[in-house]
């Protein structure tokens, strides 16, 4: 079982610095940039999980062609999460193929681990949920994992597994 917090972790990151990650995934690796003047929470959320090695060893549990691929959540489910929930941190940065950002239910104030890179522009989304950070390379893995074959809710009949996240700050 993952291990869980009470509370979301002390803000550590430099919002005039630069961040990005490598995603090594079993179907290859994906590597993003961080945006932490329009989303700071989210990206020192999400960069703590990743150096504590909360994503390790789990999987897209949740990919849709044509919209998103969606992972961060420990038990595999879609209901799992770090014990915490983030405020919404809505910007104006647009939900366009490679783009990063977080899951939540219905409550806009309720992302945690889970967050999901989107396969195809979803303008719908927009100013709904908070963009935290964008693919530089590796959208012919997003690809990959998009279009795997899925069974009920979305499930991939052989979900991608996230082995490790290397964080780099600049």
């Amino acid at each position: 079982m993952a291990k869980t917090y009470s509370a979301p972790p002390a803000m550590t990151i430099d919002p005039n610095k630069n961040y990005t990650a490598t995603l090594d995934t079993s179907e290859g690796p994906i590597e993003v940039e961080f945006y932490p003047k329009d989303a700071p929470g989210h990206v020192n959320s999400f960069l703590f999980l990743a150096r504590e090695g909360y994503y390790d060893g789990v999987i897209f549990h949740r990919v849709i062609p044509g919209f998103m691929i969606q992972g961060g959540d420990p038990t595999g489910t879609g209901t799992g999460g770090p014990g915490y929930m983030l405020k919404a941190e809505f910007n104006p940065r647009k939900h366009v193929r490679g783009v990063l950002s977080a899951a939540r239910t219905s409550d806009p104030n309720s992302a945690g681990s889970q967050f999901f890179l989107m396969h195809a522009d979803s303008p719908h989304l927009d100013n709904q949920y908070s963009v935290f950070g964008k693919v530089t390379k590796g959208l012919e893995v997003v690809d990959k994992i998009a279009n795997a074959p899925r069974g009920a809710n979305d499930r991939p009949n052989k979900p991608t597994k996230i082995n490790s996240i290397k964080v780099n700050e600049a």
